[in-house]
Order: structure tokens, then sequence, then C-alpha cells
């Protein structure tokens, strides 16, 4: 959504920073082709033009148990407090050895600055990897020195003796005619209790990430920044089964239907979906050496407009910012963001919800069935799960342009079959999911449309998993992944489209696993994965990035191919990897 006002002025920042910055043009890798170490297809955040100050978070801190790590933070004193972009780098490791795959966070003044999981090293070979975040919506909080922590708990004794090493930096890349400091949102607030910052578990559907905030009287604009990570029971949930058929199926109860409920003051407020991350160690760990899936390594949060409820918000009463994940049954990990924009040239605003047609819809999926069990035992058939909902939340701000109105318009679906053929000599699951999201916001003052930003996700997942029981005993595991993340944004103004862009992320896996009868793995093969990731935008960027493993070690790579002069060019302002915007840190916006 574009504020009144700003629409010439975006136009012609457009064209000026087109015609003097260009596109970034990112070197050509050297070529990771005979790698056994982490390699993934994902751009890095493209970057403005210029030297970056350097504020150093951590430095190889190492990871040997459960407590976090604290560090202190300053902002850096030769960048000002005004920045075209703000960038996470940070560089992680662990030892060869015998590891699980952990959990990974970074907090500053308890908010989220990093989630995601780490690798599971090669018993005879270290593993390292990067990971960056475009942290530029977040720029307020960096104005100020706080305390921050990192938290990756590791247990490290005689059997689990991968030891992991990590470091991070924020990167402020300082305002400047060719890239202009970024619209930001005035405030961020974390969701959550801890005043350093720490995730929530979210145990059930009852149990919520929340937080009671008296936020200032002028909020013109909200956006919630949402994770939910799966964990414990729940690390599977995608494969589980309502309870009625657990017995049959020899599966976790529960079902398989997951999303999170953001709600205001008790009242529904919007839906963010939950992404089905695989970790390293997840299904079968050989399939994700060296590339793993979907974000493994780096999640991205979801973005939740909450606008509609920026009059009420701005009423001067304490108001509870709520998280929970429908269908959690122990137990999912939360954190959440909130990020305000406030009226310049007001110091109270007004206004109200007049329409909310998410509260009349619980998230409740229709569960189907065809199972049939035969005389000799054998079990075959499906289970769905579906559930689709469209809503809109509407809702007005009297501010010091005039009464803006805010409509959120969404469908979102979740539609999930679950096939099971089941014998004394086998047992076959396969697992077709898809999750999807398609809204639009838009924003008008009077009969004018002021901004319009429409979005839609679709997260793919199959999973098709065959035990097989040989005579000879043990177990052998073959298994097959196929797992996506698509994302179209755009903005327009008035009917007129300015801006588009598609985010496409794929990764394919597979591999046979043998166990002996004490369920010890034996040996594996067939091992074989890969990661396409293209990113394609209406001002003529390009990124296209594949990799391709066999028994663990990468077998062919190639950037670029496909894109205009075979290189890859993204402009610096662009979000390549998908993570969020709404168009205020884009084009100056």
């Amino acid at each position: 959504m574009l504020p009144k006002g700003k629409f010439s002025r975006c136009l012609a920042f457009a064209g000026f920073s087109l015609f003097l910055a260009g596109a970034v043009e990112a070197a050509p890798p050297s070529s990771p082709v005979g790698s056994t170490n982490v390699t993934v297809a994902d751009p890095t955040v493209p970057r403005p033009p210029g030297q970056p100050c350097v504020v150093q978070l951590f430095s190889n801190d190492t990871f040997n148990d459960y407590s976090p790590r604290p560090f202190s933070y300053t902002p850096p004193a030769s960048c000002g407090t005004h920045w075209s972009k703000v960038v996470l780098e940070g560089d992680f490791s662990v030892t060869a050895g015998i590891q699980y795959d952990r959990t990974a966070t970074i907090f500053l003044g308890g908010v989220n600055l990093y989630f995601g999981t780490t690798q599971e090293p090669d018993p005879t070979e270290a593993q390292s990897w990067h990971v960056e975040r475009d942290l530029t919506d977040y720029t307020a909080l960096f104005r100020s020195a706080g305390q921050g922590q990192v938290f990756i708990g590791n247990i490290v004794n005689s059997t689990y003796t991968g030891v992991i090493n990590g470091s991070a930096r924020l990167l402020f890349y300082p305002a400047s005619a060719v890239a202009p400091a970024a619209q930001v949102p005035d405030a961020v607030y974390p969701l959550g209790s801890d005043p350093i910052g720490s995730t929530v578990a979210l145990n059930d559907s009852t149990s919520q990430l929340t937080a009671t905030l008296t936020l200032p009287r002028n909020v013109e604009r909200a956006y919630l920044d949402v994770f939910t990570q799966s964990q414990n029971d729940d690390e599977f949930w995608y494969t589980c089964v309502p309870d009625q058929y657990t017995s049959e199926t020899q599966e976790c109860g529960g079902g398989n239907f997951r999303e999170a409920e953001i709600s205001i003051d008790g009242q529904p407020a919007g839906v963010a979906p939950v992404y089905p991350w695989i970790y390293t160690g997840g299904i079968d760990l050989f399939m994700w050496e060296p590339t793993p899936g979907v974000q493994t390594l780096n999640f991205m949060p979801y973005r939740v407009d909450l606008t509609p409820f920026a009059g009420v918000l701005s009423n001067g009463s304490p108001h509870q910012v709520a998280v929970s994940v429908q269908g959690a049954n122990n137990y999912f990990s939360a954190t959440a963001s909130l990020l305000v924009y406030e009226d310049a040239h007001a110091k109270q605003v007004s206004g109200q919800i007049v329409r909310n047609t998410l509260v009349s819809q619980p998230p409740t999926p229709t569960i189907g069935s065809t199972l049939s069990q035969d005389s000799s035992g054998n079990v075959t058939g499906n289970i769905t799960t579906d559930l689709s909902r469209h809503f809109v939340i509407e809702g007005y701000v009297n501010t010091s342009h005039g009464r803006v109105d805010t409509t959120v318009n969404q469908t979102v679906s979740f539609a999930d079959t679950q096939g099971f053929d089941i014998t004394s000599a086998a047992y076959d699951q396969t697992s077709d999911q898809l999750t999807s999201v398609d809204g639009v916001s838009r924003s008008t003052v009077g009969p004018f449309v002021t901004g319009q930003f429409s979005s839609h996700y679709r997260y793919p997942l199959h999973v098709d998993v065959d035990e097989l029981f040989p005579a000879s005993g043990g177990v052998t595991l073959v298994t097959t992944v196929h797992q996506g993340y698509q994302q179209h944004t755009a903005l327009g103004v008035g009917g007129l489209s300015l801006y588009s862009a598609d985010v496409h992320d794929h990764v394919d896996a597979a591999d046979t696993l043998n166990l002996d009868a004490n369920f010890n793995i034996t040996s594996h093969s067939g091992q074989k994965t890969s990661q396409t990731f293209t990113f394609g935008d209406s001002l003529g960027g390009c990124y296209r990035s594949s990799v391709t493993t066999a028994n663990n070690t990468v077998t062919a790579y190639s950037s670029g191919q496909g894109c205009p002069g075979q290189r890859n060019r993204v402009f610096w302002f662009t979000h390549p990897d998908g993570s969020p915007y709404n168009g205020d840190t884009l084009l100056g916006w």
C-alpha cells in the first residue's frame, strides 16, 4: 500500500535509479562441481553501490551446549542513522562427526534477525555455510544500542561430537543520490516477553505467542512478520493423519493441517501459511548432503497486512497481538515482529474496522477417507484434508492526508492427500500437499486507489516413502521428495501496474536407505538432489541458478543460464530471495 502523495515521486525515483544505478551484475561464482560441502542455488541479498559500515554481532562463537550466547550492539558511528539497505550476513560451520541438525536464531532487543537450522555434519568431513537476510525494514531497531543473543542449542558428548561455530555481522549501506534512504517502518515491536529475544513454544492450537502493546496514536499502517517452525512430534506434521486413522495407518496422529492464526484483542486479524521445511536430518539424512531442502538453512518470514486495524491500534489503549498455530501437536516454535508506519504530520489518528468476514470462518478442515482393509490385514486408500477460506477485512484511518480505507481480500487454501498401501512386505505412504494464498491489499482515499499490493504464494510438497521388509530382515527405505516455494507479487496505483516479481525455488531429492533389524543404518545408495532457483521482475531483473548432486557430491552447477547475456542481473532494491516487502523499501516508496 502506498501513502497518498507518493505516486509521482516514486515514478520519478524509479527512472532516476534505473538511469544511474542500473542492475547489479553478479560475478560468476567459482564452480562447486566436485565439492561435498554445502551448496545451494539461492541468491544472496543484492547490494546498493558504495562501501557499507560493518557492525560485528558475534565472532567465532562455539555452540556446544544449550546456553544462549549474548552480544551487545552499537549503531555504526560513521554511517548516520538513515541507510539505503541493511543486510545480515552469517557464517556457520560444524566439525566432522555425529550431530543432529539444530535450530539457530539471532535476536536483538527481542526482535528476530535470523531463523533457520544447521547442516548435519558428515562423520568424516566438516560442513560450512553462509546465510543472508534483508533487514532494511528493521532499520528503526538499529538506530539505538541494545542487547542481543544467538541461540543454537547443541549437545556435544562422546556420542554427538559435532561442534557448531558461527559469526554474524550487520552491513549498513549509507544513503546516497544513487541509493536514497529507504522508506522504512517507524517502529518495530517484538511479540513475546523476552526483552532480548527467544522463540515461544506453541504446544497446541490454544497456545499463543503474544504481546500487549500500547502503540503510538498515529499508526497509519501495520504489518506482522511471522515465523512458525515445526519441532519435536510436529517435525513431520505433513505426514500425520487424523486420530481416528492412526491405528490403521500406523502413523502419527493430530492430522496434518497446520496454519498460523493472527488475532488482535482476540479478534481474527489474518492468516499466515505454515511452510513445510524439511531439516537436514529429516526423513533420510543422506538426501540433504550437500544440498538441503527449500529454505532449510535460512527461513523466510511471511508478512501479514494488519493495516485495516491501524485506527484501532492508535486509540491509546493496550492491544494484544497474538499468533497461534491451528493443529499444533507438540510443538511449533514461533516468533513474530510488528512493523508500524506512523503519520508524520499527525500526532493522533482515528479509525475503525468496518468489516471482518474472517471472524465467522474457523479454521476447521474437511476430512475424507477411502481407506479399506482386507481379510489379510492389508490397508489401501487415501485420506484427504481440505480447507479453503475467502475473507475480507476492511478498516479505515483518518490521517493528515484524509480518510484512508484499506481492504485486505484474501483466499487461503490447504489441500492434502495421503495415500497408503500397507502389506506385510511393504509400507508405502505418499503425501501430496499444496498450501496456497492469493491476496490483494488495496488502499483508497475517496474514490481513488492510492496503493495496491497483490501476492500469490504456492507451497507444493510431495513425499513418497516406501518401506520394504525383506525376508532376510532389516528395512529398506526408498524416499522421494519434491518441494517448492512459489511467489508472485505486484504493486500498482490507480489501475497502473508499477512492479511485479516472481520467485521459484524447487528441490527434488531421493535416496535409498538400508537398516538392520535394530534400525541401525548399514548403507545407502542412489542419492541425488537438484535445486533450481529463478527470479524475474518487470524491470528486467533476472536470476537463474541450479545445482545437481549425486552420491553426496555436486555433479553440476549453473548460474545465469537463461538470463540475458547468460549472467544474473538484479536491481539492488529488489528481493530475489523471496523476502517480504510491501512497496515501502522498493524503489524508495
